[in-house]
């Protein structure tokens, strides 16, 4: 079932300028759900929030939050406006969050610095991907690590044994999608996921958006 009403669509554009509308398009054109991020249980809200804003630099349309023990919101000032743009998926127990991205055709990717894991320039992106960031303290959670396909690593070469998750998140990111863009994989979104998106996005760009959608509805 279409989650998007075209004639709806036609109607919002008459609010917003046609560069806006090609910004858009242009973005979603370079959208992907090919590669997404998890975070489970993270506390510290400049964390989260900086992972969100290089989701969205980096085009990763989808964010899943696992909210086990704290319940930390994104700060709008770190993620600059990216959570406006992001799609979120929150859970309450990591089991659920790898079982629903499992349905979904993901490996569950475990990033540590430590055990037998794949450097990232090694990485294979052939294949859809989740890439796990732990709580700050303590890292990924036992359930995670022994129902992980793959365990990934950033090499290093100093005396310091991991990265802010934030750092890592963005270099996994960054290194993944260039792979990502140039490879011959269709890692775009779908011709319908694209045209959903853009009528949220319409939206969310109109800032009068609540009496335009009852003039629309009430067929004014």
């Amino acid at each position: 079932m279409k989650r998007y009403d075209p004639d709806y669509i036609g109607y919002l554009e008459q609010f917003v300028t046609e560069k806006r509308k090609a910004t858009l398009k242009e973005v979603l054109a370079r959208r992907t759900r090919h590669l997404t991020v998890v975070l489970e249980d993270l506390y510290q809200m400049h964390n989260i929030s900086a992972v969100v804003r290089s989701c969205d630099i980096f085009g990763i349309q989808d964010v899943h939050i696992i909210r086990k023990h704290y319940d930390t919101k994104i700060s709008h000032g770190i993620a600059k406006g990216a959570e406006k743009w992001t799609t979120f998926f929150e859970y309450n127990h990591t089991e659920d969050a790898i079982d629903q991205l499992r349905k979904k055709g993901y490996r569950i990717i475990a990033t540590t610095p430590h055990g037998a894991s794949v450097g990232l320039p090694e990485f294979d992106i052939t294949r859809k991907a989740a890439f796990f960031f732990g709580v700050e303290k303590d890292g990924l959670s036992e359930l995670v690590m022994n129902r992980a396909d793959e365990f990934l690593k950033i090499p290093m070469f100093g005396f310091t044994e991991s990265f802010n998750i934030s750092v890592a998140a963005a270099l996994i990111l960054y290194e993944t999608r260039m792979k990502l863009q140039n490879s011959g994989l269709d890692w775009h979104l779908s011709d319908d996921e694209q045209r959903e998106l853009y009528q949220l996005w319409l939206e969310k760009t109109i800032k009068s958006i609540d009496s335009v959608k009852r003039k629309y509805y009430s067929g004014g």
